[in-house]
């Protein structure tokens, strides 16, 4: 009766080491329920958060300006330490000071001339508005627009109603929300003043950062962590420098075209769309809405040439400037960082068109590097060894 009892034990024993804790598909499950398990723990407890969140984010501005600069300094830090042996301190005050004449000529030359241009363009669209609705009533009153002239009206009576609705709606949450304003004045004030200090320091110590955070992980996996801090950094300083280096040369290009066809406020549009090329795929073309009204207020004949300096640009831009600036170094499909940029700005907004991008690529490494870990220990992947490669079939074939 005993050694029955014993026998049962051991086949349930069995049972359950074969279908729970030797089998991976139990033990994925198992995973999958602990980490969501966690999810749902910290959301119920997310007040103990909210004091380092307000925190994170009381930060978080200087160390991104901060870290915009130094992917664009750092470069030059490092070049000049390693080919003449320039000390980094050196280097960075004359950086400093570079960049500080560099800001004190664009406030005097280019603010002046975008804010001279600004302000007319302000003054001067009750005109061109007026100017607009009497081509659009105009045009309303062809003959040959006679059947859909009631739908047209109807479309733009909405429209308009939308349009100051929207208006009359954004004046009052500003008028209710004077506080929010005080409070994003201090965090740029704060973030001028403390992003330079932050940016010194990384320029100073950021080579460090990499072989002192690989300290933390286990002395067996240091140099597959370092690897991978290294990669991280050259996705993120590759397409920070890109990005801005393109936005760069479209405010170029477009500055030039819009001064060859005469296009008023050309300045002040090219550096918007500078600013906006920051917006990947999408900036440009954000760019163009106030541009095309205008052309249109001004004449059909104009909206031709901004149709070709806009093409003119796209070519260049395309085939030239993000090729050689940019290259292939983010590896992304085209269609992929579409649907990325559709997915992240439903999700999170501006910010989240901004982020997606460099957040796509660490998250594309971090998962990259596990799944090539995974292949090393796992029997799933195990290559026949009796199975001759390719170059053994070449060799037999010869």
């Amino acid at each position: 009766m005993e050694n029955k009892k014993n026998r049962l034990n051991r086949y349930h024993d069995n049972i359950f080491v074969r279908w729970f804790l030797d089998n991976r598909f139990s033990i994925v499950l198992l995973n999958l329920l602990l980490f969501f398990l966690i999810i749902f723990v910290f959301n119920k407890i997310s007040f103990v958060l909210n004091p380092f969140w307000t925190f994170f984010n009381a930060i978080l501005p200087p160390i991104l300006v901060a870290a915009i600069q130094y992917y664009l300094m750092n470069p030059v830090v490092d070049f000049l330490e390693r080919k003449f042996k320039v000390p980094r301190l050196v280097t960075i005050i004359v950086l400093f000071v570079l960049v500080l004449g560099l800001l004190i000529w664009i406030i005097n030359s280019l603010v002046p001339v975008v804010q001279k241009q600004t302000e007319s363009l302000i003054k001067n669209w009750p005109d061109y508005w007026r100017d607009a609705q009497r081509s659009f009533d105009h045009m309303l009153h062809d003959p040959r627009l006679s059947s859909v002239r009631g739908n047209i009206n109807d479309a733009v009576a909405d429209a308009q109603s939308k349009i100051f609705k929207n208006g009359q709606d954004s004046i009052n949450l500003a008028i209710n929300n004077l506080s929010s304003a005080v409070s994003v004045v201090t965090m740029i004030f704060m973030t001028i003043l403390t992003a330079p200090f932050v940016l010194f320091f990384m320029l100073k110590d950021g080579h460090k950062l990499t072989p002192y955070l690989a300290k933390f992980a286990p002395t067996r996996l240091q140099p597959s962590f370092a690897s991978l801090l290294h990669d991280i950094n050259d996705a993120v300083s590759a397409y920070i420098r890109g990005q801005i280096t393109v936005a760069f040369w479209v405010g170029v290009m477009f500055a030039i075209g819009y001064s060859v066809i005469g296009l008023n406020y050309g300045l002040t549009l090219a550096v918007l769309a500078g600013f906006l090329n920051l917006i990947p795929y999408f900036g440009t073309f954000i760019s163009m809405i106030p541009v095309v009204i205008l052309a249109i207020m001004n004449s059909p004949f104009m909206l031709f040439k901004v149709a070709i300096v806009f093409a003119i640009e796209q070519t260049i831009e395309g085939r030239v400037v993000s090729p050689l600036v940019m290259g292939n170094k983010m590896n992304m499909n085209p269609v992929t960082t579409i649907l990325l940029l559709i997915g992240a700005s439903a999700i999170s907004g501006l910010w989240g068109v901004i982020f997606a991008i460099p957040v796509y690529a660490i998250i594309k490494i971090i998962v990259t590097r596990l799944f090539n870990y995974y292949r090393t220990i796992s029997d799933l992947y195990e290559e026949d060894e009796n199975k001759p490669d390719n170059d053994d079939k070449k060799l037999s074939k010869e």
